[in-house]
This record gives C-alpha cells, sequence and structure tokens, in this order.
C-alpha cells in the first residue's frame, strides 16, 4: 500500500527549524514571575544566608571550610545551568506556541477531539534519530512508539510497552502502515552483537536486546568473515526484517495485512551520511510459518 501523500496542512508547517537563541537571560532560582522588588528582596535573603553559613563555617577546620564554600558553589553553579536549559526549553515552546499552534489553531483543536494517523512508527530511542525531525511527521500524523534498538517482540514474548501500543495504534486508531526503523551505530545492537549466549545476567538491557536474537544469529553466520562494526551494521539491518517478521505473529496485524488494510514497511537510517532506505514486507512471498524467510518490495534508496 502506498503511503498517502501528504495533506495541505503539512506544507503550513514546513518551515525551517529555528536556531537555537545565541544569547539567554540569566536564569535566577526565583522563577520568573517575581517582580523586581521581590526579586531584589530574595537575592538579599539569599546573600545574608550566605554569609551567615560562612561565618558559622570559620569555626571549623580550615579544609572543612573550604569543603563547605566549594559544595555550596557547586551546588548554585548546577542550578544555575539546569535552569539555562529549561530556559531554552521554555523559548522553544513558547516559539511553537506562537509560530505553529496559534497559526493552526483549528487543526490543533481538531486533535484534541481524536486522532487518525496513518502511520505507526517504531524507532530507536536513541538520540540522534527523531522520526518528527528525519521524515517530517507533524501533529497527528504518526503514532510513535521508540525503544532500545527498535524491536518487536513476538505475540508470544508477552505484554510490554511496545506490543500495548501496536494493539491501540492497528485495533483503535486503525493505522494503514507500521514503519519499523532502524539506524547506524545502534548502542541496543551493539549490546546485542557483544554479549555472550551462555551468560546469565539480570540487565535489563539484556533481556531486552534478546528480542533480536535470531538476527543475531543470522548475521553471525552470514557476516563471519567481516569486522565486528560491519556486523553490527549488518545486523542493524537484519533486526528490522526480523521485526517486520514478528509483527505477522499477533493474529489482529497479520488478518489486515493479509486483507490489505495494513501494510508493514522497514527503515534505515544512516546519519553518518544522512541516507535513507525504505522498503516493504511482500507478505504473500514471504515464508510466515518458519519466520526466517522475507522477501521485500518497493524498495527505495533516499540520498
Amino acid at each position: 500500500m502506498a503511503a498517502p501523500s501528504p495533506t495541505p496542512f503539512y506544507r503550513l508547517f514546513n518551515s525551517s527549524v529555528d536556531s537555537r537563541p545565541t544569547s539567554l537571560k540569566t536564569a535566577t532560582i526565583f522563577g520568573p514571575k517575581l517582580k523586581s522588588g521581590e526579586t531584589e528582596q530574595a537575592h538579599l535573603r539569599l546573600l545574608t544566608s550566605f554569609k551567615h553559613l560562612k561565618f558559622k563555617a570559620s569555626k571549623e577546620p580550615l579544609g572543612l571550610t573550604q569543603q563547605l564554600d566549594n559544595s555550596k558553589l557547586e551546588s548554585l553553579t548546577e542550578s544555575e545551568n539546569g535552569s539555562d536549559l529549561f530556559e531554552d526549553l521554555k523559548h522553544r515552546f513558547l516559539r511553537f506556541k506562537r509560530r505553529k499552534f496559534k497559526e493552526n489553531l483549528d487543526h490543533f483543536q481538531n486533535l484534541a477531539q481524536a486522532q487518525a494517523p496513518k502511520f505507526m512508527i517504531i524507532a530507536c530511542a536513541d538520540s540522534r534519530v527523531c522520526p518528527s525531525i528525519i521524515l517530517g511527521f507533524q501533529p497527528g500524523e504518526a503514532f510513535m512508539v521508540r525503544n532500545v534498538a527498535n524491536l518487536v517482540p513476538t505475540f508470544e514474548s508477552g505484554p510490554s510497552e511496545t506490543n500495548a501500543a501496536l494493539e491501540f495504534a492497528v485495533n483503535s486508531l486503525k493505522v494503514e502502515n507500521i514503519l519499523v526503523i532502524g539506524h547506524s551505530c545502534c548502542g541496543g545492537i551493539h549490546a546485542l552483537m557483544s554479549m555472550e549466549d551462555e551468560v546469565d545476567s539480570s540487565s535489563f538491557i539484556r533481556s531486552w536486546v534478546v528480542v533480536g536474537k535470531n538476527a543475531k544469529l543470522i548475521t553471525k553466520s552470514a557476516a563471519s568473515n567481516l569486522s565486528f562494526d560491519q556486523q553490527c551494521r549488518h545486523c542493524e539491518k537484519e533486526s528490522v526484517n526480523h521485526s517486520l517478521l514478528n509483527l505477522l505473529t499477533y493474529p489482529w496485524i497479520e488478518e489486515k495485512v493479509a486483507e490489505g488494510a495494513l501494510s508493514v514497511h522497514g527503515g534505515y537510517y544512516d546519519f553518518i551520511d544522512c541516507t535513507f532506505e525504505k522498503w516493504t514486507l511482500d507478505y504473500k512471498a514471504s515464508n510466515r510459518e518458519k519466520h526466517s524467510r522475507f522477501a521485500v518490495k518497493n524498495q527505495f534508496y533516499w540520498c
């Protein structure tokens, strides 16, 4: 099934991303709602308290006094840095409200009543991989789940955040496309390829990435002559295809795919050279009984 063409609303949002402000006002720990007189009084109270602390510390050994002073200064510095970060986020939010929300108020009011996305996206939690930035998704266009290594567990694996989202997106939102996006330099796949099969571990990461063990086994067999980094890259794509096959283990997903009401797609984003590969699972040509062979169609390479 072909992906739906962008709606006119998409073009309303198709503006360049604002760069981070080059300068920000120094944030105070008292918040922006204080009046100027109140701020001055608050500063005086802080200064008085700080002097009182130094006076008490002067009665202690010199080493302890120095430690207290350093600790206090480090604490204030950390607080100011944290305030700067959230001050930046505040400006970004207000910019969004002014330039996006208010200018498209009707659309956002409609979204407040209901959502009808055409896509469900399963992507990695990696901070370098943001589907909305990479593919230009706008509010209401895609229902998204992000987890470590963009893995899809099988139906038999039991409840998880990912398959709960799948159930909601497919059965309630009636999405028409599921797109699983892998990416370069994936830490989750690196962990999967690095771990020893016989080692028992209570690590949450190990317990999760083991979902991709079949992709690892195939990679080790097919790319044994390659370097470890090359094997990881191979597995990054292999795991996407296994996730597509895992999607078909959900009866309500396979039923809709067989009917043509739902299509499942794979994607691979290489953020080193900024390229994107996209392909669609060929349901009829894939071996679904053994979940070991897949066929693809509509394969594209965007660069």
